[in-house]
Parts: structure tokens; sequence; C-alpha cells
């Protein structure tokens, strides 16, 4: 392999994240090399991106899963479970880590662990398990670069501060919100809303879990939390401001008065090439604005009345130690249950704070920890659920 050509490890290949990112890597054949690969349930799918990208290394689930990859593709090394994860993110130059819930955070450890970039798209690793992901950064010498839109337009406006002190030059971090497809709602309104208006996002095309989020501002609460443990901020210097036109994808705001913002129209392929290509951005245009059009760009307050999620967020990130954890559980939870029509969509944030309340303060020091306090939340949250 040429010294220019970056290997590239990508853990979650099948879903929205993994098959952008293909995208983004079919039109750079020359500055990358996908080496390792992992995916979900859809094993026919990781096989065909295997046979496609040429990869010598494939992760699975399962063992049946494994049999059926080696079967499909002889020569290719398969490795099964936490530990084939454990595997996949110490093998490449950047490792893009697009799995969905706690199995993502053996990636996340282990990348960071082996002094990998990490391109970073599982939210569990930095909402439940921020003091964690801290010890190993603590330690090694990391470069971990978010792949939510979100964080990632901080990451290119904070580019020149200096991070130390924790970044004195800044007075607040703003993320911006669409606001939902209940923005302009009052508190009573949102009492009689059903499961197919709450799934039904103005912007972006998302899963039903993150959109339901999306509609009670869960989705920027966990959001807060994120940029907080990524960028060493406390959350009281992190403000949310929605913006339905979301091309706006976040801010910072300097002591001086300025603020930086980063535009785009909604594309993931943006962050997705813009972290596998730092320092240098790669010559693809995702999401350009044409500027010669008219172009107008609202933004307000969220109303904190009707979607406390936010400040529910804004507590556990106080709280700090697993209580981040036991609301991302809790919410994980309550959001099942009104998928799964046994709860309506404004019982879902008291659920949530209400399996809060039961978190005594004990420290997150250890994965077995973490387990621990997410089966406890994940518990009470169906105890409550039950009771509704």
């Amino acid at each position: 392999m040429a010294e220019s050509v970056r290997s590239v490890a990508l853990l979650g290949a099948t879903g929205s994240i993994g098959t952008q990112t293909l995208d983004v890597l079919r039109r750079s054949p020359h500055q990358f090399k996908l080496v390792a690969l992992s995916g979900g349930t859809r094993t026919q799918e990781l096989v065909a991106i295997a046979r496609e990208f040429n990869v010598p290394l494939v992760g699975v689930l399962t063992d049946a899963d494994a049999k059926v990859v080696a079967t499909e593709l002889p020569g290719v090394n398969v490795v099964v479970g936490d530990a084939g994860l454990d595997v996949l993110a110490r093998s490449a130059d950047v490792v893009v880590n697009a799995v969905v819930g706690f199995a993502g955070l053996t990636a996340t450890l282990a990348a960071l662990d082996a002094g990998k970039r990490l391109a970073l798209a599982n939210k569990e690793s930095l909402v439940a398990a921020a003091p964690l992901v801290d010890q190993v950064r603590a330690q090694r010498s990391t470069d971990l670069v978010p792949i939510d839109s979100e964080h990632c337009a901080i990451h290119q406006c904070l580019a020149g501060a200096d991070a130390t002190a924790g970044y004195r030059s800044v007075k607040r971090l703003l993320l911006t919100a669409s606001g939902g497809p209940f923005r302009t709602k009052s508190a009573a309104e949102l009492r009689h809303v059903t499961k197919a208006d709450a799934l039904q996002h103005p912007t972006w095309a998302m899963g039903p879990k993150i959109t339901i989020d999306s509609s009670t501002l869960m989705n920027k609460g966990l959001e807060v939390l994120e940029a907080a443990a990524l960028f060493g901020i406390g959350v009281d210097r992190i403000d949310v401001v929605v913006h339905p036109q979301s091309i706006v994808h976040s801010m910072v705001e300097y002591v001086d008065g300025s603020t930086l913002a980063q535009l785009s129209h909604p594309d993931m392929r943006l962050p997705i090439a813009y972290c596998l290509g730092l320092p240098e951005r790669l010559d693809q245009s995702w999401g350009a604005i044409s500027f010669t059009d008219a172009l107008t760009l609202t933004f307000e307050p969220p109303n904190r009345e009707a979607f406390p999620a936010l400040d529910l967020a804004y507590e556990a990130g106080r709280l700090g130690g697993a209580a981040p954890a036991w609301l991302s559980a809790a919410n994980e939870v309550a959001v099942e249950a009104f998928l799964q029509d046994q709860i309506a969509w404004s019982d879902i944030v008291p659920v949530v704070a209400r399996t809060l309340d039961v978190f005594d303060g004990e420290p997150l020091t250890t994965v077995e920890e973490l387990r621990v306090h997410d089966q406890n939340s994940r518990r009470i949250a169906a105890k409550i659920v039950a009771e509704l």
C-alpha cells in the first residue's frame, strides 16, 4: 500500500452511516483502502461489500454468520463478537465506528487505546460511557473526531482555538436543532400527538428511535452531553438554538463576540469525508450552498416548557458519573414502549425523569459498572412503563 493511502476500518457497514461512508470511499479510491468491516444481521450485504472492496478482514455477530462469510469469501479472515470488534478497531489508520448501542463501546476503547484516528458515530460511547472514554484519552495520544453533523460542525469551528484549560477563548457552544415535527406545538397540544405524527421529521430521514428522540428534543439533550464529553466543556457553556432550515449545523461563540458557524445543506457524507480526510479536505462537494439563490436562516430558543427532555439532559450532565447512562437507557426503554403503543408520546419524558430520580450518584469507572447501571435503569424504566 502506498504511504499516501490511508487504511480504513468501517464498523457498522450496513447501516445508514456505514453505507454513506462507502459512498465517500468509492469516490476516493486513491486516498483510502477499506481493510476491515463489520455489520449487524445483514450478512449477505456484508459479503457483497467485502467482495466489492476486496476486504481481507470481516467481523460478524455470531459463529453462524462467520460460517456464511467464510463460505462466501474463502481466504478472508473472519472475527466474531466483541473480541472481533476489538481486533477490527486496531487494524487500520482510521476507524469509523458506526456500530449501534453498547457494542460500539468496545470498538471505541480499542481504537483509542491503539492510537488510531476514531471517526465516531456511536453515541453511547460519549453519552453513557464518557468517564470510561476519558480514562483512555488521558492515557493515550488520541485523535477522536465526531461524525455527528452538529459536533463535526463544532470541531470545524474550533479549529485553531487553544484547547488547553477548557478552551478559555470560547464563551459557549451553540448546538442547532431543527425543532422536530412539533416545534410550534404547545404543551397542551402535545398531549394528543400520535405515533405517525412523531415519525414525520421535517428535515432528516432517520430511523424510528432517533426520529422520536428528535420529536421530544431528547436527541438534542443527548447531543449536549456528547459535546461536553467530546470537547471537555461543561454543559452550562453549551446552549441549544432552534434552526428549522438545518443549514447551520452548529456554532461556536468566542469571548470577543465573534461567532463561527458551519453551513451546508444536510448531507452526512460531508462530516464523514471531513473525518476521513483530516487535516486535508477531500476534493468532493457534499451539500454545497448556492449563495446566488435566496436563502433565509432563522433562529429561536427551544420551548423548554413543552420539551422538558432538554433540561433533563442538562440535569444528568451536571450530576455526571453514571447519570447520563441512566438517562440514555431509560429513554431507550420509554421510546420503545411508545413505538409498541404501550405508552403515549407525552409519557416518554416523564418515564425518563422518574427513572433518573432513582439514580443514587454512584460513579462510573469500569465497563462492568456501566452494564450494571444500564440494566438497573432499564429495569426501573420498564417497571414505570408497566405501571402506566
